[in-house]
């Protein structure tokens, strides 16, 4: 079954990306309890691309359908899982990236929305926390996407808020005088983006 085109972030407004990240339709793969058949051969790279058996899928459309029926274990793993079988994927970091940026507003009445790299929206917001995490390479940051799934943010997106972060100053720090910026009403700190360090990013 062919599915749509993924939108132009760029075309719409906040409020139409909030409504059609509320109207996609995802297969209710959190309710699924299959038997596990094995290793599905498939897996997610560092950099978003998806391999099978070694060979990069090179068609977006099923990524984007296999990116549908993804799902993470309370153990922390992966799976593709289906009514009928539930097969095992490895994900070398996190399985989406976000790769462009909306926004609109400023400081605490901000609002911003991104863009993954299998044509999902996601809003951030309560719902779709960002973190940060450090190792040696500087702060990695990304967006929680659903049941438990993360996006990594690219390292432009989060030079563009970084950039949101520094030129609202010091209004955009939290209670504890860390640097971040507000969406939906809600502060994130971005750890790291106000000395530079964010080459951690993608």
């Amino acid at each position: 079954m062919p599915m749509d085109p993924p939108p132009d972030l760029a075309t719409l407004s906040l409020a139409d990306i909030a409504k059609l990240a509320a109207e996609r339709k995802l297969p209710p793969v959190e309710q699924w309890n299959p038997t596990h058949c094995g290793h599905s051969g498939m897996r997610i790279a560092r950099d978003g691309t998806w391999f099978h058996e070694g060979s990069p899928i090179g068609r977006k459309e099923m990524v984007r359908l296999f990116s549908t029926v993804l799902r993470r274990e309370p153990d922390g793993s992966h799976v593709l899982v289906t009514p009928v079988e539930k097969l095992d994927i490895d994900v070398e970091d996190a399985p989406f990236i976000a790769i462009a940026m909306q926004t609109s507003g400023e400081g605490q009445a901000r609002e911003i929305a991104f863009s993954l790299n299998t044509g999902d929206l996601v809003l951030l917001d309560g719902d779709h926390a960002l973190s940060v995490r450090h190792d040696e390479n500087g702060p990695r940051p990304y967006v929680a996407v659903r049941g438990g799934l993360e996006a990594r943010i690219g390292r432009n997106v989060y030079y563009e808020l970084a950039a949101i972060a520094i030129e609202e100053g010091a209004g955009a720090e939290g209670a504890n005088g860390e640097v971040g910026v507000w969406s939906h009403g809600r502060f994130f700190p971005l750890g790291g983006a106000e000395d530079g360090t964010g080459d951690g990013a993608a």
